[in-house]
């Protein structure tokens, strides 16, 4: 058995996987994503979608399709932002864990991708780490089930990522491809300890090695982008710190903050709400976290 068919029935075998338990994006699981962190994400997101609606001209629908999903999390948050967009907006929950999808209330819920072609966002929030890959020694012989040295060199070979990627573009007919992940290259991946990029979680802290008790822990790594650039070279590549700002981050912690000032001696609750906003920032743009996170994105413009 090669690595990427072992790393598809720990995480996601219908009876066993460790996705399919529907817990691994929340709280209570183990670990939370961007959206999980409060709204501020969400809000951010909004800002972004009026952004391409207005570039794109409008359009009505705006289909948003949320890859990876989860309990769908960001499509609440985001509806909560109501950014100017929201009568336009046609959004798609697309989750492979029936869990996950019983925990949809806002927009559609699916399985599996739509078909196009889709005017709008394709979003992967922290979805092709996850995706099953294949490994490589230093002698081009594929590491299968059983656990390498941690000294011994490996080189990712993301085949099932680079498929996503060609998919979404391939049903995009105007918009933009939008993935969000941690992210280097195959060379330097390569040159350095398997046991840094190839990682497991449970409980919020670093699991034991990707081989060890399958189907309860995370399986993660890095994203390659270069092997996503041979697929098509994206439009622009930014750290999630920096995308997040050059989307109103900071104007909405302002007005957070604003907000906080002058409810703050009564306690109400959008003074409390204002006041979690400067909290959730620290936490999205933490370059140890989630704001070492890299944003790529690709345009796809109306045929002429």
């Amino acid at each position: 058995m090669g690595f990427a068919e072992f790393m598809e029935r720990a995480l996601y075998d219908s009876e066993h996987g460790f996705f399919m338990s529907g817990q691994a994006g929340r709280r209570g699981g183990h670990f939370i994503t961007s959206p999980e962190v409060g709204p501020l994400f969400g809000a951010v997101v909004g800002r972004m979608l009026d952004q391409r609606w207005a570039e794109m001209g409008r359009p009505d629908p705006l289909t948003v399709v949320d890859a990876g999903a989860g309990p769908g999390t960001l499509a609440r948050t985001v509806a909560k932002a109501d950014p100017q967009c929201t009568s336009a907006l046609r959004w798609i929950n697309v989750e492979r864990s029936s869990a996950g999808r019983a925990a949809h209330t806002v927009g559609e819920s699916r399985a599996d991708m739509p078909h196009g072609p889709i005017k709008g966002v394709i979003l992967a929030n922290e979805l092709l780490d996850n995706l099953p890959l294949r490994l490589f020694d230093a002698g081009g012989h594929e590491v299968g089930d059983r656990r390498p040295k941690p000294e011994t060199p490996l080189t990712p070979r993301q085949d099932q990522a680079c498929k996503w990627l060609s998919h979404a573009l391939s049903i995009m007919s105007q918009g933009t491809v939008v993935v969000i992940d941690y992210m280097s290259t195959t060379e330097e991946m390569a040159a350095r300890p398997w046991p840094e990029w190839l990682r497991t979680y449970r409980g919020h802290e670093r699991g034991d090695d990707p081989w060890s008790a399958p189907g309860t822990q995370d399986i993660t790594c890095e994203v390659a982008l270069d092997q996503l650039a041979a697929v098509c070279h994206p439009t622009r590549v930014a750290g999630q710190a920096a995308w997040l700002r050059a989307h109103s981050l900071d104007e909405l912690v302002a007005a957070g903050n604003a907000a906080w000032r002058a409810g703050a001696a009564h306690g109400d609750l959008v003074a409390l709400a204002g006041r979690s906003r400067a909290i959730e920032a620290e936490a999205l743009l933490d370059p140890a976290g989630l704001g070492g996170f890299t944003v790529a994105e690709w345009d796809v413009s109306a045929p002429l």
